[in-house]
């Protein structure tokens, strides 16, 4: 007997998240040096971890024998207090894609169905599939949430409504206000899940604390993984109201932030200064990255975030191209969209450096083009 006759039949049906490849692969399999390989695939912090994270680290590494705390109490404490609530609000994450599989324990099931923008995270789709339950899309507008055709699809079914502000993959955010009233006028039945992963890199944010006082049904996502530059330590959390959070905990493993994590986490979120520097850094890179592709023709989507948008044509080609010369991009095919690649905003030099070799490309193609047009 093999073990696919075992398996739960939804196992077959699973699309499988696929992220970019290391940079140490990337170099085997193209005779590259590590060093000279450029990752703009994943919108990492390019200017790398929180000094004050880095310190906190090694000042912890002589108690890695040490089980982490299972409650995270001192993160959850700091955290309440950043957003002014108490910690019962607080469910901390293996990063924020953990809490998206810890509502799908307690609240997806066949038979239920789970709205969200059509170019939305994938890791949504891919949780609401995992536990059965049916994905109803809605067209994006503009590159962001069509929030009134996202109301209009909801139904007695639903349970849980995505919303991501800035959006992942195309980049734009939607009004904070308009977001609010969105989750006001959501019925009872339906907990609007909004993620924040990149709500660092906005002026404004919706008021998830106030939502929920007023009596709305919404949960809050927040990750360590963006402009805290703590990727690779999966920190993440959710907050919202406490009865809700209390059946996240339920479900949640014990220990599923290390040791590591908390203690970096909780040195990141006072290191100010490094957070300013970066989003400074950012805004300017997306200028930088905007005019640059605009110069060479090509339609982009600056947003709000710490990545851009940019329709080249056939995506997976010029990923493949650029990737063989040492710049991984991130191409679309799998959102439905294979025309667009996107691209971390990344250091001033390391923005040259892709706008240098997509010229290049172009060139090239252009080049291949007008010799096929000759013969």
């Amino acid at each position: 007997m093999k073990y696919a006759e075992l398996a739960n039949a939804g196992v077959f049906d699973q699309p499988v998240y696929e992220p970019g490849k290391p940079i140490d692969l990337v170099a085997r399999e193209h005779g590259l040096d590590p060093d000279s390989i450029l990752k703009l695939a994943s919108n990492e912090n390019p200017f790398g971890p929180s000094p004050k994270a880095i310190e906190a680290v090694k000042k912890i590494a002589l108690s890695l024998h040490l089980y982490p705390d299972g409650a995270c109490t001192a993160l959850r404490d700091r955290l309440a207090v950043r957003h002014g609530v108490d910690a019962d609000w607080i469910v901390p994450g293996n990063g924020s894609n953990e809490i998206i599989e810890l509502l799908g324990h307690v609240f997806l099931r066949p038979g239920v169905e789970v709205v969200m923008g059509s170019q939305a995270f994938i890791v949504y789709r891919l949780v609401a599939k995992l536990f059965g339950a049916d994905v109803v899309d809605v067209p994006m507008k503009d590159y962001a949430h069509d929030l009134v055709g996202m109301a209009a699809a909801v139904t007695a079914k639903t349970r849980l409504v995505f919303l991501a502000s800035p959006n992942n993959p195309t980049g734009p955010a939607n009004d904070p206000a308009e977001i609010a009233q969105f989750a006001r006028n959501l019925p009872e039945h339906v907990i609007l899940v909004l993620d924040e992963a990149y709500a660092e890199y906005l002026e404004e944010n919706v008021d998830v604390a106030g939502l929920v006082n007023e009596g709305c049904r919404i949960i809050g996502l927040r990750t360590f993984s963006k402009v805290f530059g703590l990727g690779g330590l999966r920190v993440g959390y959710g907050y919202g109201d406490p009865e809700l959070i209390s059946l996240l905990q339920r479900v949640r493993q014990p220990f599923n932030v290390n040791l590591v994590g908390q203690v970096a986490a909780l040195a990141a979120l006072d290191d100010d200064a490094f957070v300013e520097r970066c989003l400074r850094a950012n805004a300017a890179g997306r200028k930088q990255l905007v005019e640059g592709v605009q110069a060479l023709g090509y339609e982009v989507v600056g947003g709000d975030a710490n990545f851009v948008l940019i329709r080249v044509g056939e995506g997976f080609a010029l990923f493949r191209e650029m990737q063989a010369q040492g710049v991984i991009i991130r191409p679309l095919a799998a959102y439905g969209m294979p025309e667009f690649v996107r691209v971390t905003i990344g250091r001033p030099d390391e923005n040259v450096r892709f706008l240098e070799l997509l010229e290049k490309i172009r060139g090239v193609a252009s080049a291949r083009t007008e010799a096929g047009a000759l013969r």
